[in-house]
């Protein structure tokens, strides 16, 4: 089944990478914005989650703030 994952990063996070590395040994397509330089995807991030921290990671429209591996894995359903 595949779900809606967008990852909200910096370029020097390093649990943004950790993120990206869980996403790809699961195999899980992700879109992933640059919000050190993508100001108008930085809004919509704060938008969402109320704040600048990253990561910030939406599956399904449902919002995760940092890397919790165990929310993450549970919102995908693995």
């Amino acid at each position: 089944m595949n779900k809606d994952v967008i990852i909200y990063s910096t370029p020097t996070c390093h649990y943004c990478h950790l993120a990206k590395e869980f996403f790809k040994e699961q195999g899980i397509a992700y879109t992933e914005y640059d919000v050190l330089t993508d100001l108008e995807k930085r809004k919509e991030m704060v938008d969402k989650s109320g704040q600048l921290g990253v990561p910030v990671i939406s599956i399904d429209g449902k919002v995760v703030v940092g890397f919790d591996q165990g929310e993450i894995s549970s919102l995908l359903g693995i």
